[in-house]
């Protein structure tokens, strides 16, 4: 079990990823969006969606951080490992947070509004039980191994996260690591496996055909030439 969970799991998460952008790509490039709803309902998801996407962002740049910054790097910029993880808990803790009011947001928003839950489909709940566990097991995980300089993950689940790119995947690592952890890393490999299929694909789409396009010239027009000309048959006189 140690090995399919850590060293197999991996692996089928990161190819069902891969091929499934390539499949989503090939077959279903027009359906590549977020299938944004705002024409239903925008004051809510006004509100809820920055939250979430500032909320998410956050997140997953502790992850990158903590997970591929070796210990060695902080402590030779000076962070002792008292510092680091109080910054770890704090910052991840208001991180997770925002992410959670965010998703719950836009699930109440869903949920209330009519025509926004017809247009939720079964991938999209699935998702945002999956999306949701991560988050609240990583805070769970977290906050339950705040104690004293708390759970030194950078030990255990960091070096099995490296181990994982360099293709020599050690899951003798993450025998001793808590139940929680375990299970957050659990639910966020599951997550990563089912990204392509659900409205989280959108992304890995970003606008940089924006960086070298041209100009878009946009022209105002004269408020006397809205709307219907005149009635009156001939010409009109220059200049208005």
């Amino acid at each position: 079990m140690t090995v399919l969970l850590w060293g197999v799991l991996p692996y089928l998460a990161f190819l069902s990823l891969v091929a499934g952008l390539v499949w989503r790509h090939r077959y279903d490039r027009f359906g590549w969006t977020t299938r944004s709803s705002q024409v239903y309902e925008s004051r809510l998801l006004n509100i809820a969606s920055p939250v979430f996407h500032y909320g998410i962002l956050f997140v997953l740049a502790g992850h990158l951080i903590g997970l591929f910054v070796p210990e060695s790097w902080t402590s030779a910029l000076g962070v002792s490992e008292r510092a680091y993880h109080l910054f770890s808990l704090i910052g991840g803790t208001a991180a997770g947070v925002l992410t959670v009011a965010g998703i719950a947001a836009l699930v109440y928003r869903r949920r209330t509004n009519a025509p926004v839950f017809k247009a939720t489909t079964a991938n999209d709940k699935v998702m945002y039980v999956f999306l949701l566990a991560a988050i609240v097991l990583g805070m769970a995980a977290k906050l339950a191994h705040s104690s004293g300089t708390g759970y030194d993950y950078r030990t255990t689940i960091a070096p099995w996260s490296r181990s994982l790119f360099r293709l020599g995947p050690d899951p003798a690592l993450m025998t001793g690591v808590p139940v929680l952890y375990q299970v957050h890393a659990v639910a966020g490999m599951v997550l990563i496996a089912l990204v392509p299929y659900t409205r989280l694909v959108h992304m890995f789409s970003a606008p940089v055909q924006y960086l070298v396009r041209p100009y878009v010239v946009y022209r105002s027009r004269d408020p006397r030439h809205l709307g219907p000309g005149p009635d009156r048959r001939g010409w009109e006189r220059a200049g208005l």
